[in-house]
């Protein structure tokens, strides 16, 4: 029998992952079955151990069961204990190995297929919410050379940079907290909306003047036109994204991790794009 793999979530029909890893496997020549797993909203973890019970290899973890998934995990990599969410899974004999392939997703589109360093940039992270934790550590890592999470509540981006200090990884990048309204006169290279404001087409207050000269803005959701998207092309942003490229490495880090080889993301970043 092949080995086994699904993305759990609910919803989860809409998830594109079935086609992203089956075009890893025929790429890769590795013999898998990926599918899709819908699990109540009260029983992941009675869905999780099904799964198992079945013969499942791994699985991708979407939402709303990312916090689930972490508490389930009897291991977590050091990159799911920072982001406090599991995307991840990977099933050993007993034990639930976690892991978080988020942020090394938005790193390598930004980098690798956007060919834009975040070393020494300014960098505005929108958001403190579980998206925004997944990434805030791998942003870190690049040593931006200002690194400023903005949110609606301070007390929440406040509580993720206290985090980060209490974890001595600020050496080389300043670090602040603000709210939106202490945005105004700052000019950032990279933008990335963490936020979930894309689903329900709400515009963030957000200062027309934020976007440097060549800045990146780029939007986490995938699939449309965000109303930050639109802002972003109207007030000077030179590189305007969606989240499609990230969707698509943060799958190639899950396929990685479970077969050992890592499949060229660009045919299928092109296949969806097209």
């Amino acid at each position: 029998m092949m080995d086994r793999y699904a993305v759990i979530g609910n919803p989860v029909e809409h998830s594109k992952s079935p086609l992203i890893h089956h075009m890893f496997a025929e790429q890769t020549s590795q013999q898998l079955e990926y599918g899709r797993v819908l699990a109540p909203l009260d029983a992941f973890v009675e869905t999780v151990q099904a799964m198992r019970a079945q013969g499942y290899k791994g699985a991708n973890v979407t939402v709303p069961f990312k916090l689930q998934a972490y508490a389930l995990a009897t291991q977590l990599t050091e990159r799911a204990h920072d982001a406090g969410a599991v995307n991840t899974l990977m099933f050993q004999g007993e034990h639930i190995i976690g892991d978080n392939t988020d942020g090394a997703g938005l790193v390598r589109d930004i980098q690798h297929n956007l060919a834009i360093p975040l070393h020494g940039k300014r960098v505005l992270l929108i958001g403190a919410g579980g998206a925004a934790e997944g990434v805030l550590h791998p942003i870190l890592a690049q040593q931006p050379a200002l690194l400023v999470v903005a949110n609606r509540t301070l007390d929440k981006a406040l509580a993720m940079v206290r985090k980060v200090e209490a974890q001595g990884e600020l050496l080389y990048v300043s670090v602040q907290a603000l709210a939106f309204e202490d945005l105004p006169g700052q000019a950032f290279d990279v933008v990335v909306n963490a936020t979930s404001a894309g689903l329900t087409d709400s515009q963030l207050p957000l200062p027309p003047s934020m976007f440097a000269a060549g800045s990146l803005a780029y939007d986490m959701m995938y699939g449309r036109e965000t109303p930050f998207m639109a802002f972003a092309r109207a007030h000077g942003a030179e590189h305007v994204v969606d989240g499609l490229g990230m969707l698509i490495e943060q799958a190639a880090e899950s396929f990685y991790l479970w077969r050992q080889v890592r499949p060229d993301t660009a045919p299928v970043i092109a296949h969806f794009k097209s």
